[in-house]
């Protein structure tokens, strides 16, 4: 386990810049390559900030495990209101650990916030629609952000370790290359928070699955043994080399450093929490001024 980051004294650019809301209502982390651009409103949330209290507090985006409902609304709101977004139009994943990604339209807005989804085991989403925000939710799996700024639209996906055994971020592509034309050449991709491979030890069946899929030339990078027979892995790298496999150019991607179990004080982690926790949130929208 690393020494925790401060987040006041996150300056790395692997790491995402802090943002406070202008009352210092509430802190945020952002990604220099997409804000540069100018072309999305985007997050990740940390605990800070929210209302929500125990186990959840304090800004958790999910009632799954037991918070409050409108302590839960309040949280969309605050978040909405940091980032400059339309509360009513944030459509949420339906998160099952699958690599289905689902296409949102207008059809879609405010599904999960303001209204029911119609639909479940989504763990991907991409829209070209200005204004729609996406919502996907996190505890040590990894977040996957796409913006291709040439076709102007976005996607935005959860990959844990069955996600990204699978390529998950492969996959996205795959569905914005044929929904809207994308080329992945043309794709600045953002890689969030999550667990980091210090502190995610695994067992012979999830290292010899990522062995199989990733090959003994990449395991290195991935994977490494330990003295009790289990593994560490790393699934920033892991989800790096996907990318760069789906046609991403290396300097069109950003990685952060910053690992949610090591600072399970400002990041919800599953693995010091287990199921007594809330959820982060990533939140990704084309601005309507474009």
């Amino acid at each position: 386990m690393r020494t925790p980051i401060p987040l006041t004294y996150m300056t790395d650019e692997r790491i995402p810049r802090i943002r406070w809301t202008k009352n210092g209502e509430m802190p945020y982390l952002s990604f220099p390559l997409l804000e540069d651009t100018g072309m999305v409103a985007h997050a990740f949330s940390t605990r800070l900030g929210g209302i929500s209290t125990g186990p959840f507090a304090a800004m958790n985006f999910t009632v799954s495990r037991g918070d409050e409902p409108d302590k839960v609304r309040e949280n969309y709101k605050r978040m909405a209101r940091a980032i400059g977004v339309d509360e009513e139009r944030i459509v949420l994943s339906y998160q099952t650990h699958t690599t289905n990604v689902r296409k949102v339209t207008e059809e879609d807005a405010g599904k999960g916030v303001v209204r029911e989804r119609d639909y479940r085991d989504v763990d991907g989403l991409i829209t070209d629609v200005k204004g729609i925000t996406l919502a996907t939710f996190y505890a040590d799996c990894v977040p996957l952000y796409f913006l291709d700024p040439v076709r102007e639209a976005i996607g935005l996906s959860h990959s844990g370790w069955r996600g990204t055994v699978a390529r998950m971020g492969r996959v996205t592509l795959e569905a914005m290359t044929r929904e809207y034309g994308t080329d992945p050449a043309d794709v600045l991709c953002c890689i969030g928070p999550c667990i980091c491979k210090d502190c995610f030890e695994v067992g012979e069946e999830v290292a010899d699955a990522f062995r199989k899929e990733f090959g003994s030339g990449y395991w290195p990078e991935i994977g490494t043994r330990k003295d009790n027979g289990k593994y560490y892995l790393d699934l920033r790298r892991a989800n790096e080399i996907i990318l760069l496999e789906a046609g991403i150019k290396r300097e069109h991607i950003q990685t952060s450093d910053l690992c949610t179990r090591c600072n399970s004080r400002y990041l919800f982690s599953h693995r010091v929490q287990g199921d007594a926790r809330g959820n982060l949130g990533a939140f990704l929208c084309l601005k309507q001024n474009l």
